[in-house]
């Protein structure tokens, strides 16, 4: 194992490199949060697609491959069409509004009165989306040294809060494009072909299992609408994905970068659920489907092979954490205590608004430890996020973008009833049921359409902001330093 692990500690201290030569580039508030709004096409498809493949999507797409053959591609695959009607639908628009959450989407398009309440539910899922990537290096670090849970979780979450804390998004980027070259490799170059290859190939393995294994239906098709619903809409409005959206260049890019992205992961859930079906295979009584990917790796793959194949493991894990904790961050730090304080930044405190955030980030990612050590349930505890997102926030946000006649009423009348309608459904039929984002999200949509009608229509003025900022004819907000010339 002695190769193995010079790979992974070498990948390691790799990433904490980038972490300081990132803090060299991050020197103001738009460096540090959206990377300065200038990644061109190959680093934001990289990216995009690192913070979207989280652990989740590798060790958990395994999982489902090992349970249900092909059809367990489709968790992954859900979150791939989710980006793909982001990128071609939204992108061009969201990068265009020059702002750095969704709640100040909110604010400008309902006149400044949605930012709070949206912000504590939008603070609420990327909190749980860090914590459950956390815990996942208790898993990888159990194969690679048989690493005490407790001990594995604060050494990788150390790891993302050091490197994220020192230089933002823009270390965060840097790392996210090695995360996506070293997953490309070891997941679909290296792992795939060698399971494949281990189990028989495709002949022996539909030999070897059910016919059910093979259908792409297989997995249900109530479940398919449940993933649809949750991981389909929850990209189209989640801030850690929104806040990748803002680091885009240009429209071009927004678009067609996001849809390269998205074309990818449908290809890695393709590739997660055939290295399952191989492992079904290879392995047909494991104690749990979570163990499917790490066992495949220990066992079937050579040395140095092995090692860049768990630290493609890491990669998904990390640009996943990383991505959520400066979204739980800049939500907490913008949409929450900014808004509460009051306070109002002069244009010139552009360095304090540096340090202001990179001190967010590193106590958020105090928390996020904090919560994951203490945390049993990942699942549990990630149901709960995506329900809260979807059934409280889905409405408002794609209300405000495609429907004019919606009111800051309506949307703040929509957020609450949601909300509550999706924790008490979760409280009558239980954490991981189907009902609570079916009803919740029903429940969003009628509150939103009933109190706008019946509330007077946004202000013409309001409005008309509005459109500019969508049409990018309105300037950087003012919380940016304003150039000599202006």
């Amino acid at each position: 194992m002695a190769v193995d692990y010079t790979v992974i500690v070498v990948y390691l201290a790799g990433m904490l490199a980038m972490g300081w030569w990132g803090m060299r580039r991050a020197k103001s508030k738009s460096d540090f949060l959206v990377a300065g709004r200038r990644l061109g096409p190959v680093m934001y498809s990289g990216t995009m697609a690192a913070i979207v493949l989280g652990g989740a999507s590798t060790i958990g797409g395994v999982g489902l491959g090992y349970q249900y053959g092909l059809s367990g591609a489709w968790m992954v695959f859900t979150i791939g069409l989710g980006l793909l009607a982001l990128s071609v639908f939204f992108s061009a628009r969201i990068a265009r509004l020059k702002v750095y959450t969704v709640s100040e989407m909110l604010d400008l398009r309902y006149g400044g009165r949605a930012g709070v309440i949206s912000g504590v539910v939008m603070w609420a899922y990327t909190l749980m989306l860090a914590v459950t990537s956390t815990i996942a290096y208790a898993t990888i670090f159990d194969v690679l040294f048989d690493m005490n849970r407790t001990l594995a979780i604060i050494l990788g979450g150390s790891i993302v809060v050091a490197y994220s804390t020192l230089g933002g998004m823009w270390s965060i980027t840097l790392t996210d494009m090695v995360q996506f070259v070293v997953k490309t490799i070891g997941v679909l170059l290296l792992l795939l072909p060698i399971a494949v290859v281990k189990a028989g190939g495709f002949s022996e393995m539909k030999a070897k299992l059910p016919t059910t294994y093979f259908d792409p239906l297989g997995i249900g098709g109530e479940t398919i609408f449940t993933y649809v619903l949750i991981y389909t809409f929850g990209m189209l409005i989640g801030q850690d994905i929104w806040q990748r959206v803002f680091t885009a260049r240009g429209d071009t890019t927004a678009k067609w970068g996001g849809t390269v992205a998205g074309t990818y992961c449908l290809v890695y859930a393709l590739a997660g659920a055939v290295i399952g079906t191989a492992a079904k295979v290879l392995y047909p009584t494991l104690p749990s489907t979570d163990t499917a990917f790490a066992t495949i790796v220990k066992d079937e793959l050579p040395v140095g092979v092995r090692g860049l194949v768990l630290a493609a493991a890491l990669a998904a894990v990390m640009s996943t954490s990383s991505g959520a904790l400066i979204a739980c961050a800049t939500v907490a730090n913008n949409d929450i205590w900014s808004r509460l304080r009051g306070a109002v930044r002069p244009q010139g405190e552009e360095h304090d608004e540096v340090k202001g955030n990179r001190v967010f980030i590193l106590v958020m990612g105090i928390a996020v430890i904090c919560t994951a050590i203490a945390l049993n349930n990942v699942v549990e505890a990630l149901t709960v996020a995506y329900n809260l997102l979807v059934g409280g926030l889905l409405v408002p946000i794609l209300g405000g973008l495609l429907w004019k006649r919606g009111t800051a009423q309506g949307a703040l009348a929509s957020v609450v009833v949601g909300g509550l309608a999706v924790i008490g459904l979760m409280a009558t039929y239980g954490i991981l049921a189907n009902e609570p984002v079916y009803y919740g999200l029903l429940s969003s949509l009628v509150v939103y359409v009933a109190v706008s009608l019946a509330t007077p229509a946004t202000d013409a003025a309001v409005l008309a902001a509005w459109r500019d900022r969508l049409a990018g004819r309105s300037a950087e907000p003012l919380s940016e330093p304003v150039p000599a010339h202006q």
